[in-house]
């Protein structure tokens, strides 16, 4: 019975602690931020924002593909639409597209780099509604590739600067336009823009690039909007995974046929994740938005010590973006063998996308993928990639700078740090700021966030004003 007792008063008392726990898991008590209205002329900003879609800013990995005219169209564009940036502030170009534009502030000291890409990805026009490089409005929306990635963004920094200028306004420090070319392929302009700054001795005291948004529902629990800022990035790694067959008729298959050999192997990354890990941007996630959950969830994050278990299964069991928050993914995406039904293969190979999480390297996920796959006849080949970005500060000036922002332009907001699972140019700003985050300053629907790489992008135009202001007022604290 003594024991009984023991484990009776053990489990009360473990009961007692997690609740407690729960109990003073409250949100932060924050002083309220008036919001800000800022003057916008959103006929005028539509007119431009049709102006930079017409052009066919298509990037490629072959460069002698690429149409350079329309990426010289739209290099040349912009002064035309913002003539008191091009009067005010040093231009440059850097690389083979690169862009860059320094508005000088009153210091030099602690600057700021807002960030932006204006090529796009390639358009099977089959797939679209309506054409995807017309600048069409229809039903209050702007259509064309690239009003989500990332030419919206590019539109509301410059539109924000130029208003500013026509205002007055001298930024307390240096403020740099960093435009790339590249990103959705080979990114060369953001590394050469990076060389360029770090050659001057430049040290950004914030760096903001695409990424997160204003978004809802996204949490267990919390009904309330957040804008999710990204202070990190998961590295990105294509890798080949290749079995060698013995080829020849059909008609008399081996009993060991490398197609399945290969099948098998992919059927195990299927069943087997990748280990579940707890990361900084993951915990201070957990941690903001869980103070907002329900009781119930708040329970479980409030005691991460002993429910991280929990976490693990929800976030198997939700798939997608949660998931992604806490283990390296693997995404199976290409399949070849033999181009014949009655031929069999010599060589059968699949192509996957790993998507690696903070604190594992190329070299640890590839012995994983090893482990699991338990095969010495499947062939493990690196083609491309590497591993995550660093992580960025959540305290300090830089920090300070954009939450007061998000703040002013969103008050009904919560603000919180994620692990961004896609990649973009900031990484490259990782190796000269501590202070690098990823926030595209709009909200987003989850339909709207899977229209960026696909058929029938598009915006409310509506979403012109919330961005050309939030850029205003993250303008105004640097």
């Amino acid at each position: 019975m003594t024991i009984v007792w023991l484990i009776l008063i053990l489990l009360v008392a473990f009961i007692a602690v997690i609740i407690a726990h729960a109990l003073k898991f409250t949100p932060e008590q924050k002083a309220s931020v008036p919001a800000v209205d800022f003057p916008v002329d959103i006929e005028s900003v539509t007119e431009h924002f049709q102006q930079m879609i017409r052009l066919k800013t298509v990037s490629g990995m072959d460069e002698s593909l690429v149409d350079q005219e329309e990426f010289i169209k739209f290099q040349n564009l912009l002064p035309t639409l913002y003539p008191t940036i091009y009067a005010t502030c040093e231009y440059e170009r850097i690389g083979l597209h690169g862009i860059l534009i320094r508005w000088a502030g009153k210091h030099s000291n602690e600057p700021s780099v807002f960030m932006a890409h204006y090529d796009v990805v390639p358009v099977n026009q089959a797939e679209w509604d309506e054409p995807a490089f017309e600048g069409l409005i229809k039903d209050g929306e702007l259509w064309g590739r690239g009003t989500l990635d990332t030419k919206g963004t590019l539109l509301g920094i410059m539109e924000a600067a130029e208003s500013l200028l026509k205002q007055g306004f001298v930024p307390e420090n240096d403020i740099y336009f960093a435009f790339g070319g590249d990103e959705e392929t080979v990114s060369t302009d953001a590394p050469a823009i990076v060389d360029e700054l770090e050659r001057r001795g430049i040290k950004p005291a914030l760096v903001l690039d695409e990424g997160g948004a204003i978004v809802e529902g996204v949490f267990p629990g919390v009904k309330q909007s957040a804008a999710v800022i990204g202070i990190a990035e998961k590295g990105s790694v294509y890798m080949d995974l290749s079995v060698q067959g013995a080829g020849g008729h059909a008609s008399a298959p081996p009993p060991q046929q490398a197609v399945a050999i290969l099948a098998n192997a992919l059927a195990k990354l299927q069943r087997n994740a990748m280990p579940f890990a707890l990361t900084k941007p993951a915990k201070e996630l957990f941690d903001t938005m869980g103070r907002h959950s329900t009781f119930a969830y708040k329970i479980i994050f409030a005691n991460l010590w002993c429910f991280a278990p929990v976490i693990n299964l929800i976030c198997k069991m939700s798939g997608g973006e949660l998931n992604a928050l806490v283990r390296t993914t693997c995404a199976l995406t290409k399949l070849s063998a033999s181009d014949s039904y009655n031929v069999l293969p010599t060589s059968c190979k699949a192509g996957i996308n790993l998507r690696i999480i903070c604190g594992e390297t190329v070299e640890s996920v590839t012995a994983r993928l090893k482990a699991i796959i338990g095969d010495d006849r499947v062939t493990i080949k690196h083609v491309e990639g590497g591993g995550p970005s660093a992580i960025s500060r959540t305290i300090g000036d830089g920090w300070d700078r954009l939450t007061t922002a998000i703040n002013q332009a969103y008050p009904e907001a919560l603000v919180s740090p994620y692990l961004m699972v896609a990649c973009s140019d900031s990484r490259h700003y990782c190796r000269i700021s501590e202070n690098v985050y990823r926030f595209s300053g709009m909200p987003l629907t989850k339909a709207q966030r899977g229209m960026i790489h696909n058929a029938n992008e598009r915006i409310p135009l509506n979403l012109l004003d919330d961005v050309v202001t939030f850029f205003a007022c993250v303008m105004k604290q640097c």
